[in-house]
């Protein structure tokens, strides 16, 4: 997918070079614009049996497929604190324990334009006070216009996972990084 501008956002010009989808040069005023990688975040949380909790999209991209806890980094955010305020956003519940997996690259669709991300993944076991996935489920208030429902899928092989309908790649990637060293 290329994305591309018809006008320079400074000068309203029509002659914009787009170099690789990564910078965009106009060459009546001299405008830069470059596309950086977002970065994002997302959390497994998990329980002994390696059952993981997962969210069903409720908005594009993907939508109705599943995916873990997180999203966007927001500006002068930690990507510690993105995983915080994530989960309360989108599970309203506050996790306080959890350690770094791994990060992968993401290519997320949105609206007709091709964002590059780096996603920080984060596990997190499920917290003593509950004894199940499902008894934590039943606790939580999920943010309808981001997750339509929650779902729990027990993930100990990579076919597990490729059976799985995950949204998106850097997560069956991480997926399969965490089973290997839990």
């Amino acid at each position: 997918m290329k994305n591309d501008f018809n006008f320079c956002p400074m000068c309203a010009g029509k002659n914009i070079k787009n170099l690789n989808n990564r910078k965009w040069i106009c060459e009546d005023c001299g405008f830069d614009l470059y596309c950086n990688v977002a970065a994002a975040v997302g959390v497994i949380i998990f329980d002994d049996e390696n059952n993981i909790l997962f969210e069903v999209r409720a908005k594009d991209p993907q939508k109705g497929k599943i995916a873990i806890p997180g999203g966007f980094v927001d500006f002068d955010e930690t990507a510690e604190n993105a995983v915080v305020r994530e989960c309360k956003e989108e599970l309203g519940f506050e996790i306080k324990d959890f350690e770094f997996v791994c990060t992968n690259p993401n290519t997320y669709q949105y609206k007709n334009i091709e964002y590059k991300t780096c996603d920080i993944f984060f596990k997190s076991h499920l917290p003593d006070q509950f004894s199940s996935l499902n008894d934590f489920i039943n606790q939580l208030d999920i943010q309808k216009s981001e997750v339509q429902s929650l779902a729990v899928h027990q993930v100990k092989t990579v076919e597990d996972i490729e059976k799985l309908p995950i949204a998106f790649e850097s997560t069956r990637e991480t997926l399969k990084k965490f089973i290997q060293g839990n």
